[in-house]
């Protein structure tokens, strides 16, 4: 399975943005993969053209982005953007799209009482600034360049009136 764009343009777009991997990164095939299942995990309206025999989510019939159609054969530049976005943060998190579990079984320490008087105390893990609460990774970066396709406007997050 290949990863939106390619590596020549993730790496262009890596350095267009002044971004740097770290030392002993995987490869940009490696991380586009992992970036364009990031990608592909949203919920987008429509259906992958090709059907069932489609490795990606993207081309999509029936999708749109600004109040605007997108043609069934193409795939949008953000999209391949926040493909390129996703794959950056797996270069610096690389555990994060593969690791098990959920916050609620990081437990650092528990201690309980039991003397008349039934005490319980749990401490925790500090989760990662990537994962909810639900225990979902989330890519702020990614997020935002796919947030047109979703469905929902593209608007700042807070707005005063």
């Amino acid at each position: 399975m290949a990863g939106y764009g390619d590596d020549q343009k993730f790496e262009a777009w890596e350095e267009a943005n002044g971004l740097t991997r770290p030392d002993g990164a995987p490869s940009s095939a490696a991380l586009r993969e992992q970036g364009s299942g990031y990608v592909d995990s949203q919920d987008f309206p429509g259906v992958p053209t090709g059907g069932l025999a489609q490795e990606r989510a993207w081309p999509r019939t029936g999708a749109e982005a600004y109040g605007q159609p997108i043609p069934s054969d193409v795939i949008p530049v953000k999209i391949e953007h926040a493909s390129y976005a996703a794959a950056y943060f797996v270069a610096h998190n690389p555990d994060a799209f593969t690791a098990k579990g959920s916050l609620d079984a990081q437990v650092k320490r528990k201690k309980e009482r039991v003397e008349g008087v039934v005490e319980e105390e749990t401490e925790y893990f500090a989760a990662p600034a990537a994962v909810s609460a639900g225990g979902e990774v989330t890519v702020p970066m990614a997020d935002a360049l796919l947030k047109p396709f979703l469905g929902q406007p593209d608007f700042p997050d807070v707005l005063v009136v």
